[in-house]
């Protein structure tokens, strides 16, 4: 039964995941080339869809540690469904703007917190502890694949039938994973009795500032998303208004440069192996810094190819990374507490991407995006200085799951 509720989980949130592809491409050529858009106002989708994070991640945690997981993910999945469906339906009906646009990035990014949360709360109940890491290079690794074509698909749905076509595919994706879910059925742990939020808050707050190992990767992860995310919010106008790429051009070059992620899926196990999983992450993370830089070196025509390098690098590092540094939590923190201390990092984490969002937004429109790309590199670079501060430039592999789970 737990291998059929994985196989329903990943199914449902592999298919979801090619929508998102498609849709983080689409989104942008729709502000771009239906609604001529500003580079700003492009930045700005970006920002919206995470901006929930810093509104409401931290009650989210403590209020998803109370109510069922599969339950919360069915009705966010509903929710996502219907805000990108409204983007459609309202360029038939000739009322599309940017507008329409920040609305449904802000509602779907609202129900992502809630379903983020719980998804990693969840698949401890369908997987044994000794197969996270196996469960969680599967869904990366189907997360990656996705990636690879999503894009590519966005490139040739916009040039087939227009660039609002992606956003509706990402909408009837939603669809697809909710009804996976209402299949799936699985044994979650009953909560624990409440307390006031505040207190529960607090819990999960204190526990990620005083244990080293997750203070370090919040604060690195932290940077390490303003960097990136102001790296890639301006990525579609550099490609389009700096390189000249069409549509499909477009989706190739950002399908091409996600390969990277499938091969970061497929040897980040060998490589915690060879290397430990510790090590393994610090490596991972050094890879984005010079992949980075090649990405605002990239020229027109087969100059372009930088980009697609560029975006190969920092795919393989930041998918490794991802997987070996979410396995380390599933393991090492208690399931009762998982949703508060994931939303207390993810506040941080994820509420850096709409100010990266903005800020390279805001740097593309004031000295061109190739400069702000360049900035981004910076940051990262300073991401990597705080991990390498921190108790991993010493360890061989993340601890165990000590103490935390024993409390």
């Amino acid at each position: 039964m737990r291998g059929a509720a994985f196989r329903l989980l990943w199914t449902g949130q592999t298919v979801s995941t090619v929508g998102s592809a498609v849709a983080s491409a689409s989104v942008p050529l729709v502000a771009l080339l239906v609604l001529h858009a500003s580079t700003f106002e492009v930045a700005s989708l970006t920002a919206a869809a995470w901006v929930p994070w810093l509104a409401v991640g931290l009650p989210a945690g403590a209020w998803v540690d109370r109510w069922p997981k599969r339950r919360v993910m069915l009705i966010c999945d509903v929710i996502q469904m219907a805000a990108f469906l409204a983007v459609p339906v309202s360029w038939a009906f000739g009322s599309l703007s940017v507008r329409v646009l920040l609305a449904a990035a802000l509602v779907g990014g609202f129900a992502k917190v809630f379903f983020s949360l719980a998804y990693r709360a969840f698949l401890p109940s369908v997987v044994d502890d000794a197969d996270l890491l196996g469960a969680n290079v599967r869904l990366q690794g189907a997360e990656s694949a996705a990636q690879v074509g999503g894009p590519g698909l966005a490139g040739l749905l916009a040039s087939s039938f227009g660039p609002v076509s992606g956003v509706l595919v990402d909408a009837l994706s939603f669809g697809f994973s909710a009804l996976c879910l209402g299949i799936l059925r699985a044994d979650e742990p009953s909560p624990r009795p409440r307390t006031r939020l505040r207190t529960e808050i607090a819990e999960g707050m204190r526990i990620v500032t005083r244990d080293p190992y997750l203070r370090m990767l919040v604060l690195s992860g932290g940077v390490a998303n303003l960097a990136l995310n102001g790296f890639f919010a301006v990525a579609v106008v550099f490609l389009v208004d700096v390189l000249g790429q069409g549509p499909g051009a477009v989706g190739l070059v950002l399908a091409l440069g996600e390969v990277g992620g499938v091969l970061g899926a497929t040897l980040v196990s060998r490589v915690a192996r060879r290397t430990g999983t510790a090590r393994g992450f610090l490596w991972c993370e050094a890879l984005v810094v010079p992949a980075m830089l090649l990405g605002p070196l990239a020229q027109s025509g087969w100059g372009s190819t930088l980009f697609v390098l560029a975006g190969a690098g920092i795919a393989a590092g930041v998918v490794g990374s991802n997987v070996l540094g979410a396995t380390f939590r599933q393991r090492y923190c208690p399931r009762h507490l998982y949703g508060r201390i994931s939303a207390s990092s993810a506040m941080v984490n994820y509420g850096t991407i709409p100010l990266g969002a903005l800020l390279g937004g805001a740097l593309g429109q004031a000295a061109g995006v190739r400069v702000a790309m360049f900035a981004m590199v910076g940051i990262q670079l300073a991401s990597l200085g705080v991990l390498l501060v921190g108790p991993l430039r010493r360890a061989r592999d993340f601890p165990a799951a000590t103490p935390l789970s024993q409390r």
